[in-house]
């Protein structure tokens, strides 16, 4: 069976010991997901003034998630009609909405992955609002 890990270039490099993802046979692992872009600054994260506070959008990080996933597939062959299982973080839950309303651009109810959206306390990055894992098949 093959195994190999992928760190994708041109994209953000992982904070931990960890790959981008992770191929076991068929399947295809990735890792958990954020919207943080290669220069360490955040998709969906706006500054509104001049006192610092930030207006954190949830579509807009929802959408580089998912969009990210799908470069990290692309390296393996895969495209995102090959995923069979998502797992989402949302830090509040109020934000649900405005995510489902993205990943329903990528994915359909009726042919999309399995999924489990999870509520969690925080992120590892206080402007992060998502974080998004995902697995797919794609045979060798």
């Amino acid at each position: 069976m093959s195994n190999k890990s992928r760190l994708v270039e041109g994209k953000a490099t992982p904070r931990g010991a960890y790959p981008h993802l992770k191929r076991a046979g068929d399947f295809i692992f990735v890792s958990g997901t954020s919207s943080r872009l290669p220069d360490n600054t955040f998709a969906g994260v706006h500054q509104e003034d001049n006192m610092g506070t930030m207006r954190l959008d949830v579509r807009e990080q929802t959408r580089a998630v998912l969009n990210n996933i799908k470069d990290y597939l692309a390296t393996e062959g895969a495209a995102m009609t090959d995923v069979v299982d998502v797992t989402s973080f949302l830090v509040n839950m109020n934000d649900f909405a405005g995510y489902n309303e993205v990943y329903a651009e990528f994915f359909d109810k009726e042919t999309g992955p399995a999924r489990t959206t999870v509520a969690v306390h925080q992120l590892p990055h206080p402007n992060l609002v998502v974080e998004i894992k995902a697995m797919a098949y794609k045979p060798l």
